[in-house]
């Protein structure tokens, strides 16, 4: 909800200088925290885990209008991460506890699907709020929305069997903790994969400005074309394996933005979003199925950590790296989507490149 009204915002703070900061602030603190929230899904439950992302994310929205000018706003961008440095985590873990191995594909599916639609629905009522309302009411929106989550977390039922309890000796991470080194395929790709996506999050309200179109159509075309394929594309994955599922994916991204940067109508925004959406959608659960596979039973929440480090990264980076291409400049809007290629592109060429001895999963035939 918050996405395509935050550079708005910023520059009403007077901060249009920072607007590739909205995103880059929020994942670097994601992805610092991967190693933290991995540990203590490990060990202190998935449970926990998920609770303290989803209190991070009710406390923002009620302090985003209290820190109403550009240096608290950033700070706040910059705590906020930890939502989404926490609660993804111990989502997925959970997830790969209580779905049997020949499905894993499909689940990742069904949760990247309930994801979609709230990132479908999101955009649009974001929008719909400030137009009727105010930005004030959009952030009090997304608290009353976190405290929904935190409810439905209380009747959910820990699956970690041998539970510690939680100690600040937890918080040391040792370097092996920080990255997992057996899901290192799939986070490769899913940084490369995700660095278009970080563009997306930062050029793509100014772009569908640029053309007259609403600033949550793109977003809301994208999510909705990937519902259509996630679950299907994971059990498509199950059955004849991840990395051809991903190879296809990532060629079907690059196309998207080699589409997207000849656009000039609503309508040809809308196609390039679905385009994209449609092959994202291919991409994300099969990634997460692929680490699952690739990771050790007892780490799981360490394997995840490590592809979301991957994802926060990859997002971070296209954000970045997107402001600094676009400029502002709306001369500048192809070549930052023909980079959003050339990122894609690279991931598609890495899954190529011969592989190393898998370890740990006893069961690799679907890393072929």
């Amino acid at each position: 909800m918050l996405i395509p009204e935050l550079p708005n915002y910023l520059r009403s703070l007077g901060g249009e200088a920072y607007i590739g900061l909205i995103i880059a602030l929020f994942t670097a603190t994601a992805a610092i925290s991967r190693p933290f929230s991995g540990k203590l899904a490990d060990t202190i439950g998935r449970i926990p885990v998920m609770m303290f992302g989803v209190a991070v994310c009710f406390m923002a929205g009620l302090l985003y209008p209290v820190l109403n000018f550009v240096l608290g706003f950033l700070v706040l961008r910059l705590v906020h991460g930890f939502s989404t440095g926490f609660t993804p985590t111990g989502n997925s873990a959970y997830l790969a506890d209580i779905v049997p191995f020949e499905k894993r594909g499909e689940a990742m599916g069904i949760l990247g699907l309930a994801n979609s639609i709230g990132m479908a629905m999101g955009p649009a009522i974001g929008s719909m709020i400030v137009r009727f309302f105010s930005i004030e009411i959009l952030f009090f929106t997304s608290s009353a929305l976190a405290l929904l989550a935190g409810l439905v977390l209380l009747r959910m039922r820990e699956t970690v069997a041998q539970k510690q309890p939680f100690r600040w000796a937890l918080l040391r991470i040792r370097r092996e903790e920080i990255w997992e080194p057996r899901v290192t395929r799939p986070s490769v790709v899913m940084l490369l994969s995700a660095m278009p996506f970080g563009a997306v999050l930062t050029v793509l309200p100014d772009f569908s400005e640029h053309l007259g179109a609403d600033k949550g159509l793109f977003f809301m075309s994208f999510t909705l074309a990937s519902l259509v394929v996630r679950v299907v594309a994971g059990k498509v994955s199950d059955r004849i394996g991840r990395v051809i599922v991903v190879r296809v994916a990532n060629l079907g991204m690059a196309a998207a933005f080699v589409f997207l940067s000849f656009v000039d109508t609503t309508m040809g925004l809308v196609m390039a979003a679905v385009f994209f959406g449609f092959f994202s959608g291919m991409n994300s659960p099969t990634l997460f199925a692929w680490t699952i596979d690739l990771g050790h039973p007892n780490y799981r929440g360490r394997a995840m950590g490590t592809i979301f480090i991957a994802l926060e990264l990859g997002i971070g980076l296209g954000a970045l790296g997107s402001a600094w291409v676009y400029g502002s400049q709306v001369a500048n809007f192809p070549l930052t989507f023909h980079c959003c290629a050339g990122a894609t592109t690279l991931a598609l060429l890495y899954t190529c490149l011969p592989k190393k001895k898998t370890i740990g999963s006893s069961r690799t035939h679907l890393d072929l």
